[in-house]
């Protein structure tokens, strides 16, 4: 088949960039050619339509946006430019779809979370007016979002954010999703969790990212701790910060890899002061990392997130929520022990799979810091913990496991197809 994603946008390392690429390549493997629609890609430009429109930031959807969250109503002008905005888009998909020939679309998160609106609307009066097969990717919800709990659009949310056409599949992230969606909307899904290609041996620990350590200002005999994450409330960073502190060994360094983003600086700040109290070298080194491998304007090396890992002693992963949890399959996947507190959806999905990790229930105990302290003593221990880790990884969340997710989804695609025609 040919297989049209769609979303607004397609770039970069986001978790819907990253899933989506992974469904592809699975996809194709298996026989069928993919496509792309979407407001900023860096996919194949032979295969892609790009529609600024389309893209989240683009002025019109953000003026949007403005008048809709945070407010109980709407005005009027509000509705019209909407409406304006969701034809438009509409007449691209109907373009896209005409162009490239697209038997299915695969809607990526843009059903989903309505940080796009009009786009939303758009491909559901698109896929109810043409009947269209879709297999919808949904990764967070608007009910999970507070920003979105008071808005004047609950008629859209309804309609669009997912929609329920009886040839449109839904594939959830999570059991929680899967629950959450058949008691909200009355639909079901098919459980897709994310992925990553446990089949690919890691070869990263080459020439480029040898020199990692030494850059960022680590001693030879440095305790390396990685937070692998954006720096934004819900990571729950303080527990790794006093999780350092009571290991309370000065070779200890915790390095976050990336900043906070859009997000705010207020978060960063209070983790900033809240290291400095407690004695703890914590390293943002956001400014060495890039989505690949480059030189900046200094001439210094840029690193990528895949870099970093080989070189950590230890992962801390202390969200408080998580709509899956990649960065714990990142740590899994490059062979490194992990403290993880033990989030909704880490102890719904993932803690019965009997994987070896240091938990923690909301704070760092006496019992956390010792088990930590065995993992970074004992190689031996570490050895056979992340062995084990990665076997399961593979086998619960490897490209196989998502083969027979995805074809499961594919299938029930066909069968709606048949009924239909049968009607």
């Amino acid at each position: 088949m040919k297989i049209g994603f769609v979303s607004t946008r397609f770039a970069g390392t986001d978790g819907v960039s990253l899933e989506s690429q992974k469904w592809a390549d699975v996809l194709e493997e298996m026989g069928h050619e993919v496509f792309w629609f979407s407001g900023r890609s860096d996919r194949p430009v032979a295969k892609s339509m790009c529609v600024p429109e389309a893209f989240f930031g683009h002025p019109e959807n953000e003026w949007i946006s403005d008048r809709i969250w945070g407010v109980s109503r709407r005005e009027a002008h509000v509705t019209e430019r909407i409406r304006e905005v969701a034809r438009y888009l509409e007449a691209m998909l109907r373009r896209f779809v005409d162009r490239f020939g697209i038997d299915v679309l695969v809607p990526e998160n843009v059903l989903t979370i309505p940080v796009h609106v009009p786009l939303g609307v758009a491909l559901t009066e698109f896929l109810a007016e043409t009947g269209m097969r879709a297999v919808a990717h949904h990764h967070d919800f608007y009910w999970e979002r507070v920003r979105f709990s008071l808005n004047g659009v609950p008629d859209y949310l309804d309609m669009a954010f997912p929609p329920r056409l009886p040839h449109v599949v839904h594939t959830v992230i999570n059991q929680a999703a899967r629950e959450q969606l058949a008691l909200r909307k009355g639909v079901s899904s098919v459980l897709v969790p994310n992925v990553f290609d446990f089949g690919n041996e890691n070869s990263r620990d080459d020439e480029w990212a040898a020199d990692f350590r030494e850059e960022i200002g680590l001693a030879k005999d440095d305790v390396f701790i990685l937070q692998p994450t954006r720096i934004v409330p819900r990571k729950g960073i303080e527990h790794a910060i006093k999780l350092v502190s009571k290991l309370n060994d000065p070779r200890c360094k915790l390095v976050i890899s990336h900043d906070a983003g859009d997000e705010g600086y207020e978060y960063q700040h209070m983790l900033e002061h809240l290291a400095e109290e407690e004695g703890v070298d914590m390293r943002i080194v956001a400014d060495r990392v890039s989505e690949r491998r480059q030189r900046n304007a200094k001439g210094q090396k840029m690193y990528t997130l895949w870099d970093i890992y080989p070189h950590a002693d230890l992962v801390t992963y202390p969200s408080a929520y998580e709509g899956f949890g990649n960065a714990l399959l990142e740590a899994f996947y490059f062979k490194k022990p992990v403290v993880v507190n033990r989030y909704s959806i880490y102890v719904q999905d993932i803690e019965p799979k009997g994987f070896s990790v240091v938990e923690m229930d909301g704070y760092v105990t006496r019992e956390t810091v010792d088990a930590v302290r065995r993992l970074l003593s004992d190689a031996e221990l570490r050895e056979e913990v992340v062995e084990l880790n990665y076997r399961l990884a593979k086998r619960y969340y490897g490209y196989e496991a998502l083969r027979n997710a995805l074809r499961a989804a594919f299938n029930q695609v066909d069968i709606s197809q048949g009924e239909e025609a049968g009607r």
